[in-house]
């Protein structure tokens, strides 16, 4: 069982230098949910088989060459009796129940079930001190090394030295909105990842160890609609 911690009702919001500019209140419908373990376990798993690929494919005894007429006469050789080459028990013949690219993986998943499971997530997130809040990025250009000093600043103010030590799923950064700018400048740094706050979901948050809001207000509004709308 999953020890619970204090619930968090405010949370300090950040500059890009690492400062302290504010704080900012956490409302219960986001970070004051119970961790739901089977819920959000089956959101995940139906998420990750949604994005599968399903590439592997082999050839049945109708797709193989070969077959055209039977390999020798039915009866008189001492040998068994065959139809075709195209058999799976010869070589180069089809093969029986192997994978084949007409399989499809995809799982439905409820708008309820999905959301909740967001919020789960989210809640953990807050309880275990892995979301920090940004007050805004503003790059004047697209550029890695801004980017990297914006991190350090985090990580020292924000007490999580994992967001420049850790080389893989470090932090996601939620934006408010599409900018390029932004996304470019951390484009190159691997263990980070951007995205919309509008288009989070449970897999991208729960992959990352760090969650990154920037105008965490705005990000509020527009996550509370998602839930008012399950």
């Amino acid at each position: 069982m999953i020890p619970t911690k204090k619930i968090i009702n405010e949370a300090p919001i950040f500059s890009m230098e690492g400062e302290k500019v504010g704080a900012i209140a956490l409302p219960k419908e986001l970070f004051g949910a119970v961790w739901r373990n089977d819920l959000v376990h089956q959101v995940i798993t139906a998420m990750q088989a949604n994005v599968r690929q399903n590439r592997a494919h082999t050839k049945d005894r109708s797709e193989v060459r070969g077959g055209g007429r039977k390999p020798w006469k039915q009866k008189g050789t001492g040998q068994a009796r065959h139809s075709s080459n195209r058999s799976p028990i010869w070589r180069h013949g089809g093969i029986t129940f192997g994978p084949r690219s007409e399989r499809d993986y995809s799982e439905k998943i409820n708008r309820k079930m999905r959301i909740s499971a967001l919020v789960a997530v989210l809640s953990r997130k807050a309880k275990d001190g892995e979301i920090i809040f940004i007050d805004s990025f503003t790059f004047a250009a697209p550029k890695t090394a801004d980017a990297k000093r914006v991190l350090t600043a985090l990580a020292k103010s924000a007490s999580a030295p994992s967001l420049i030590t850790k080389k893989k799923n470090a932090a996601l950064l939620a934006l408010a909105d599409y900018d390029e700018k932004v996304i470019k400048s951390f484009s190159n740094i691997g263990s980070v990842m951007t995205e919309e706050t509008r288009n989070l979901n449970p897999l991208n948050v729960m992959t990352h160890q760090y969650l990154i809001i920037e105008k965490p207000e705005a990000a509020f509004a527009a996550l509370l609609a998602r839930v008012k709308s399950a």
